[in-house]
């Protein structure tokens, strides 16, 4: 055996040994494993969460320790942190804590909306069907996140198809015709002037339009991140032409969501309102519901007081009256969330439809205008010549 490994390690200049082969593998899958545990490390998405909760829902149905069942789904979880995470809490189930404050003390993974409809199940005694509860409302939060990315997609694939045609255009093609315009400066029109002066800009300042872009874009990331600008952003979000009803439809369907299973599984409205206004997503809609949380607070009516906000539909204000004055506000949240929900993917279908045509006319508009630029004042110079 060792002589055997040993005529292979040595062969012939000029030819690949297996054992430098193996060698190079290893590097390879090293490598692939470092890549996978840095990105490991970046901790669990909502998508983790939600198995984590589905087959822990599914174990304590079965009537396995709860304890037991966090070890089971731990084991199984390829994320470091997160199976660090569980075991964790696992370990403060068994010294005597209960599951909804082990969980607590993760707030960047089990957010409060989790922790409190856990610590609900915990006074009521049915956490395999809350459980089941919360797996259901992050695959819904799971669902309406991918629709709007991928809304998002196309629209994305051809602005930048626009932005990398313009460039090509002036950088690349428009310099070709520089010679046969020289010395005719007189006879082209102020358009086809201004495109040249880009194009030379864009060719001999290339490094300032490059750090410009990235000033642009750090300035905006930077800005939007300040309280200042985060909620001229989302006012801004509400007001834009096509998007404003997609948007509105999505933060009504996430807070009123919210709402209602918190609602549902026996959480107080004062704690209930206050999540919802963390979760909601919008600092708009975020002021909002702190404002009826301070109003329902000094005992107003929640219908009354989101009536006087006025940013709600008068349909989910009158719905949410027609809860309060039955007793079934919970049940009644949900249906409008539901509803919500369907108008959420209608606009989603709509804005879509309506943004693939505009973005396909803008980048014909231009296109096209540098186009005519270029070839007008070659047919202007050929009727002359004749």
């Amino acid at each position: 055996m060792g002589y055997a490994f040993d005529t292979q390690a040595y062969s012939p200049a000029g030819a690949p040994s297996a054992a430098a082969g193996q060698g190079q593998a290893l590097s390879g899958r090293n490598l692939l494993e470092k890549m996978r545990s840095v990105r490991v490390e970046l901790g669990p998405s909502l998508k983790d969460v939600q198995a984590f909760t589905k087959q822990l829902a599914v174990m304590v149905k079965a009537g396995i320790n709860i304890r037991d069942a966090i070890d089971a789904v731990a084991s199984q979880v390829k994320s470091a942190r997160f199976r660090e995470v569980l075991y964790q809490v696992s370990g403060d189930v068994e010294s005597g804590q209960p599951l909804s404050k082990a969980l607590g003390k993760h707030p960047g993974i089990f957010r409060p909306l989790y922790v409190n409809m856990i610590r609900a199940a915990e006074l009521s005694g049915s956490l395999a069907g809350m459980l089941q509860r919360i797996s259901v409302y992050l695959s819904s939060q799971m669902e309406t996140r991918s629709m709007i990315r991928g809304a998002m997609v196309y629209p994305i694939i051809l602005g930048v198809m626009a932005v990398v045609t313009t460039v090509f255009l002036l950088v690349f093609v428009l310099p070709q015709f520089t010679s046969l315009f020289a010395g005719k400066e007189a006879l082209l029109p102020a358009p086809t002037l201004a495109l040249m002066a880009i194009s030379n800009f864009m060719r001999t300042r290339w490094y300032l339009v490059l750090a410009g872009g990235i000033a642009v874009v750090a300035g905006l990331t930077v800005g939007i991140k300040t309280p200042r600008g985060r909620i001229t952003w989302d006012r801004l979000k509400l007001r834009l032409p096509v998007l404003r009803g997609l948007f509105h439809a999505l933060y009504i369907s996430r807070s009123v969501h919210t709402l209602s299973e918190l609602l549902t599984a026996g959480v107080g409205i004062l704690e209930t309102l206050r999540i919802t206004a963390d979760v909601s997503g919008n600092t708009v809609y975020r002021n909002m519901w702190m404002t009826v949380h301070q109003a329902v607070e000094q005992g107003d009516k929640l219908a009354e007081t989101l009536n006087e906000t006025a940013i709600l539909p008068k349909n989910v204000v009158q719905m949410t009256a027609a809860g309060e004055e039955s007793g079934r506000l919970g049940e009644v949240l949900g249906d409008v969330a539901e509803y919500y929900q369907k108008e959420l993917r209608s606009s989603i279908k709509t804005v879509t439809s309506m943004i693939e045509p505009l973005m396909i006319v803008i980048m014909g508009l231009v296109v096209g205008f540098i186009a005519m630029s270029i070839i007008l004042p070659i047919f202007k110079m050929s009727s002359l010549m004749k």
